[in-house]
């Protein structure tokens, strides 16, 4: 990524009016059709850890408003919608198929992919404690990786926002290990494997669906309320995640890959936000 992209810290946050009128005057303020333009494929990774049904998972209405958006910016970039869902019930395609975005990708001519079966690279860092070594899907370093999750506190995690979001990358061959959940080796010192996951791969790009927002869990539990009804999107993870922290009331220095992350993955604070 260019230096006056990665080095910009800034969050851009909107009222949320609607899909097709809130996503394009954000996305433009962000100024991602001048990112966009030297690139080939752009992968947009969702939040569809299960089959339930938004403030849960991410809306594909939203997606769709990012895809049209796209499209209409930038047509001859190939878009990929991928995940790689953690559902011990369902398999990723049958998450796509409940939630709609089977359908998006048949209007919209965008190609669907399991992350959970896409071919993998094997990657080392001594400098990750919990993950020395890593198998990532290598379709995910030759793309645009946009991260479009939505506002839930978590239980083991302290937040499920983008960084965390990059755990739909990680496949259940190796990461599974005989757990129920297909990601199931990360509740192992779970702080440790999302801050050594996002040293191999952090989003290039977050737009965060904080519209209505699960204020104590992210499978289970009361909505935040009042609903924040935003949309915020920034190219800094670390700062998108400590922006998402403060619509849930938590301190970002509180959770832990966050903590970790501040200072070599991005910057928590001070926190530049810009209100569009």
């Amino acid at each position: 990524m260019p230096e006056s992209y990665r080095n910009n810290s800034t969050v851009y946050t909107s009222l949320f009016t609607s899909w097709q009128e809130s996503v394009p005057r954000l996305l433009d303020a962000t100024g991602l059709p001048d990112r966009l333009a030297a690139e080939k494929k752009i992968i947009i990774k969702p939040n569809l850890v299960e089959p339930l049904k938004p403030p849960i998972t991410t809306p594909v209405e939203l997606i769709a408003a990012l895809v049209d958006f796209i499209h209409a910016s930038l047509p001859h970039l190939e878009i990929i919608i991928g995940e790689g869902c953690g559902s011990s019930s369902k398999n990723t395609w049958q998450i796509f198929d409940i939630l709609g975005y089977s359908k998006l990708a048949d209007r919209t001519g965008v190609t669907l992919l399991d992350l959970n079966e896409a071919p993998l690279v094997h990657m080392q860092d001594s400098k990750c404690g919990r993950w020395p070594e890593m198998y990532l899907p290598r379709i995910v370093f030759e793309s645009f990786l946009i991260s479009v999750p939505v506002l839930k506190a978590h239980s083991l995690a302290g937040v499920t926002l983008t960084m965390k979001n990059m755990m739909g990358l990680v496949p259940p061959a190796h990461y599974q290990q005989g757990g129920h959940w297909k990601k199931a080796a990360f509740h192992q010192n779970i702080q440790e494997a999302v801050f050594d996951l996002n040293r191999y791969r952090t989003p290039d790009f977050t737009l965060l669906d904080a519209t209505i927002g699960m204020q104590e869990a992210h499978l289970w539990g009361p909505t935040c309320d009042p609903p924040p009804n935003r949309l915020a999107a920034g190219y800094d993870p670390v700062a998108m995640d400590s922006y998402g922290c403060s619509l849930l009331g938590l301190k970002w220095n509180a959770v832990g890959h966050l903590d970790m992350a501040h200072g070599i993955l991005g910057s928590a604070a001070p926190l530049t936000v810009h209100e569009v």
